[in-house]
């Protein structure tokens, strides 16, 4: 594949800062808060349209950084080149003549603009929502950044669905509804799955690209075919977590189990399906987002039922 004639020579325009902000990402930011509203609405009450819209933004900002820091790190390491990037949206500073500091400015700005926004929420919350976010943060550092970072070993996927479909719950809910819940991370399971899953997607398809780069993620260590056989298995355990959260906590939404059986089965039937080979990476994330997006929003019913 060719690259793209380099445009916005020396700038950052506002359609590279789009693409590298990859919105296309920001359901695993997305699904664990609204997941937090509905259990804050099922178990305490209406929570704060505000604090919820607040918190939104925050986690949005905190993906979209993560984001913009992986090309930077990528492109300064090398691991992106014209000759592997699938799609040239996924590796702006190589389609594009744009200083890779643009990028890491953007990020900065980012994450400040969610600092920001973080410290509404501590005057109404508290500092536990603060004490999550910082584990966050260092989730996010860790992640790219570093002699060793995350995302060259192989607990990308845990931390990923840990930090985000756990932490990012947990935070949301204790600021929602001023109680520290640790059950909030029970009922988060589905989320850390479904947010491990898409991290996995994106790496089983990346093994031929990862390897001469020095990454050493989990699907480079178990290779393609076993991976699939674990991507497989975690494809049943994700809609198995939200039927056991649901019988167990919030028992009035088994009702709707069977709509969510029907809703779940041709999206993880394709996913299950896919080969998660370089040509079918931006088509596999745009299953597994989608399939985070459909599950997450009838988990979230349910618990509203």
């Amino acid at each position: 594949m060719k690259a793209r004639p380099k445009e916005h020579r020396g700038r950052l325009a506002p359609r590279l800062a789009w693409q590298l902000a990859a919105p296309h990402t920001w359901p695993a930011a997305v699904m664990p808060v609204l997941l937090a509203c509905c259990a804050a609405q099922a178990t305490f009450g209406r929570p704060s349209p505000l604090m919820a819209l607040v918190l939104l933004a925050i986690a949005v900002l905190m993906q979209s950084a993560v984001n913009a820091l992986n090309d930077y790190f990528d492109y300064v390491k090398g691991s992106d080149s014209a000759e592997d990037a699938v799609e040239a949206s996924d590796a702006v500073l190589v389609y594009n003549d744009v200083s890779p500091k643009a990028a890491l400015w953007l990020a900065v700005g980012f994450l400040a603009v969610a600092l920001g926004l973080g410290c509404y929420v501590i005057s109404q919350a508290g500092w536990v929502p603060l004490a999550i976010g910082l584990v966050g943060g260092a989730a996010v550092a860790l992640y790219s950044g570093g002699r060793n970072p995350l995302s060259y070993l192989p607990v990308g996927e845990l931390v990923s669905g840990l930090v985000m479909g756990g932490l990012i719950a947990l935070a949301s809910y204790q600021a929602l509804t001023g109680r520290f819940e640790p059950l909030v991370l029970a009922w988060s399971v589905p989320s850390v799955i479904g947010i491990g899953l898409i991290m996995m997607t994106n790496n089983a398809c990346d093994i031929e690209k990862d390897v001469p780069a020095g990454r050493r993620t989990l699907p480079v260590l178990l290779g393609r075919p076993r991976t699939r056989r674990l991507y497989q298995g975690l494809l049943v355990a994700w809609p198995l977590a939200i039927a056991v959260d649901v019988a167990l906590w919030f028992p009035s939404g088994v009702a709707l189990l069977p709509l969510l059986a029907l809703a779940a089965y041709p999206l993880l039937k394709a996913l299950g399906k896919n080969p998660l080979v370089p040509a079918t990476r931006i088509g596999a994330m745009g299953q597994v987002c989608a399939a985070n997006v459909a599950l997450g929003a009838l988990y979230g019913c349910a618990m509203l039922f």
